[in-house]
């Protein structure tokens, strides 16, 4: 531990010391004048002795060390370095209590990967959806030379794509596999189509597109009509392939949640900006998108044909048309094993222990003994 101070202009305030000496080598020490008959005829003015002695030094040391405090307590001493430095086992709630065993020796401190990072001890904690940040700050709150091993289930729910980088190397302990649950795959989008006369030779694409997200003898969930058919209510998403303006009743539709993708000669308001959701092979943008009330709008930015967009007549396009209507949600689920923290982060300043709040109440013990050494009843005068 290394002590400092961080204002140490504020030791200037020991000056200060000089007035109570000051006061106590002046202060006149108390004189009564007694007649005498014998002495009647005297001089009757009497001429008090001064003294130079220091009385009450107890008093005197008692201000003198309150003083000393204040100005210590102005200068704002902190201990650096004065961390838990013992090893630190962090166990995610899930784990199972065999690998906590194994990776815990006796004087090691042991928390869980909660918010506060409380003590084991008790009852386990609600699993936390961010323990990637976590583990950060863990990372960020321990001395840069503590050890820590991570406890974590088989299975790490809620972590982004990026491993996390420490400034530490850790131990990364895994827990042993425990009977999963089933993951249901997405369903396809049901999609609906209008489209103009004009248009009706680009209904095969999204026909074709619909037909390969179903399994084999299962009719797709595709409707397609001209544009003068309403769009049913139940709809989930709708591919409009006409030009001008698109009708208000479907407009509305969008505004109520519903998503829509439009021919490049379609016009429909968005809202905001809007951000590419398809590229081609040089990452040109071959569909936009944007908000419109509660819902999405995908605008074509090209001709809804093979000669200005290849990937209509590509194996990828069921892929991409999918990806464009519902976006999938980032993985957020993945083996342990595969994703422990890389090291390489510059380490964190740790805080220094402040001090002055053990100085505060040696100040007000000091100052109570002042006051019981000034008021009480007999004062002792040094001789």
């Amino acid at each position: 531990m290394s002590p400092a101070l961080i204002l140490p202009a504020a030791l200037a305030a020991l000056l200060a010391l000089a007035i109570p000496v000051v006061i106590h080598i002046a202060r006149r020490t108390e004189s009564r004048t007694i007649d005498f008959a014998a002495l009647r005829w005297l001089d009757a003015a009497p001429k008090p002795r001064r003294s130079l002695r220091i009385d009450e030094r107890l008093l005197l040391a008692s201000r003198l060390l309150l003083l000393a405090l204040i100005a210590l307590w102005l200068a704002a001493p902190v201990l650096w370095n004065a961390a838990d430095r013992r090893p630190v086992v962090a166990v995610a709630p899930g784990a199972d209590a065999q690998t906590i065993a194994a990776a815990t020796e006796a004087g090691d401190r042991v928390v869980w990967l909660a918010p506060g990072f409380p003590e084991t001890g008790g009852m386990a904690p609600a699993a936390s959806g961010d323990l990637v940040s976590l583990i950060r700050q863990l990372d960020a709150e321990l001395p840069s030379g503590a050890p820590v091993k991570l406890v974590v289930p088989a299975t790490l729910e809620g972590i982004d794509a990026e491993r996390p980088k420490l400034s530490r190397r850790v131990e990364w302990a895994v827990g042993a596999e425990a009977p999963g649950r089933p993951i249901a795959s997405p369903a396809p989008p049901a999609l609906t189509v209008r489209y103009a006369p004009e248009a009706e030779d680009a209904v095969r694409y999204f026909r074709a597109a619909a037909t390969a997200w179903t399994v084999a003898e299962v009719d797709p969930d595709f409707a397609a009509e001209p544009i003068d058919r309403p769009v049913p209510n139940g709809a989930g998403h709708l591919v409009w392939l006409a030009a001008g303006p698109v009708p208000a009743p479907v407009e509305a539709w969008v505004r109520n949640g519903g998503v829509i993708l439009t021919a490049l000669e379609a016009r429909i308001p968005v809202e905001g900006e809007t951000v590419p959701v398809w590229r081609g092979t040089a990452g040109e943008p071959l569909a936009v998108a944007g908000r419109l009330g509660r819902g999405r709008v995908i605008r074509l930015t090209r001709a809804l044909e093979p000669a200005a967009i290849p990937q209509l007549v590509e194996p990828g396009f069921p892929d991409a048309l999918a990806t464009m209507l519902a976006p999938r949600p980032a993985p957020a689920r993945v083996a342990a094993v595969d994703h422990p923290p890389l090291t390489g982060a510059a380490p964190f300043d740790q805080p220094a222990l402040d001090l002055r709040p053990w100085l505060a109440l040696l100040i007000a013990l000091t100052f109570a003994v002042e006051r019981w050494l000034a008021t009480r009843r007999t004062r002792a005068v040094a001789p």
